[in-house]
């Protein structure tokens, strides 16, 4: 049994990723997933949030976001209903946090009766993206205190925020901040602050029962670990944590990219299984689209996506 629970489109995030939903799907069923987590980018807020692709024409950028989600959600169910008796599909979206604001809209987005899930990203600090580009990267870090040890610090702690204001069922590639560092290997148990500050978000997401990704992305990406790495992984995995499977896949091309080695480095860490839910009712009973559905825990044995990643 193979899966992800964290992908895009390019129909629903222009411009990040590419191809249509629909023909993100088809080719899931295609390589043998059996459940797909649809997390296509929540809308943003102000203009100063857009990305440097959208400010052709930043009014309408930010005007097409809410429409577009809205559109999503729609697309999103309609496939759920035409491909059910092939696939489980597990309706949800990535949210953001550029500032504390973020966590009422966050909540209303996820209080749509067809959303299941969200992930809790971070791909900010004070506001700034910290995986766009190395120029970005460096404005982030200057606005934390001017170190990469600052920053990191500044970041772990910008995600405990979110984390106590939302407590996501999944947390998205924990340590996304290492992505354009000087050093994306470095161990951050090197760092006492930043140690403390990610064993503290840890523990609190395992006091509440979330989960962290275990995202292969960070490996097509030209990282030689999957987030979160072997420090933080084993922390977590020390405290009882359970991680899910992501290809955080953007396009057709991408899903299920490197997850053989993503594979391998969980089996490295004593790693037997990784979870899913299973939504209860699936899909959407007609009729009934007021009502959020339940979603029941699922455990997936390593050798049963092995598998499948095996054939591909």
């Amino acid at each position: 049994m193979a899966f992800t629970m964290h992908s895009h489109s390019g129909q629903f995030c222009p411009g990040h990723a590419k191809d249509q939903l629909e023909a993100v799907i088809e080719h899931a069923i295609s390589i043998g997933y059996t459940t797909i987590g649809l997390t296509e980018h929540m809308p943003r807020t102000s203009l100063d949030d857009l990305y440097p692709e959208e400010l052709d024409d930043p009014e309408a950028s930010l005007a097409a976001l809410f429409p577009r989600h809205e559109a999503y959600l729609q697309e999103a169910q309609r496939l759920q209903a035409k491909y059910a008796s092939q696939i489980h599909i597990i309706i949800g979206f990535e949210g953001e946090w550029l500032r504390p604001a973020y966590s009422s809209l966050v909540t209303q987005l996820s209080s749509h009766p067809s959303v299941d899930y969200f992930i809790g990203s971070l791909h900010h600090i004070n506001s700034i993206p910290i995986d766009y580009d190395k120029t970005y990267y460096a404005r982030a870090v200057a606005s934390a205190g001017d170190t990469e040890e600052s920053a990191h610090e500044a970041y772990y702690d910008q995600q405990h925020a979110m984390l106590s204001a939302l407590r996501p069922r999944v947390v998205g590639h924990f340590d996304l901040v290492r992505l354009l560092s000087s050093d994306p290997g470095r161990d951050a148990s090197n760092w006492p602050g930043v140690w403390a500050r990610v064993r503290r978000n840890l523990a609190f997401v395992a006091a509440y029962g979330g989960w962290l990704e275990c995202n292969s992305s960070a490996l097509r990406k030209g990282l030689a670990e999957p987030y979160p790495a072997r420090a933080i992984a084993e922390e977590w995995l020390r405290i009882g944590g359970r991680f899910t499977l992501s290809d955080d896949s953007h396009g057709v091309a991408q899903l299920g990219t490197n997850y053989a080695l993503a594979l391998d480095y969980l089996a490295s860490l004593g790693v037997e299984s990784v979870w899913t839910w299973c939504r209860e009712p699936h899909p959407v009973v007609r009729g009934d689209t007021d009502r959020k559905a339940e979603l029941v825990e699922r455990e997936v044995s390593l050798e049963s996506v092995k598998t499948v990643v095996s054939k591909w």
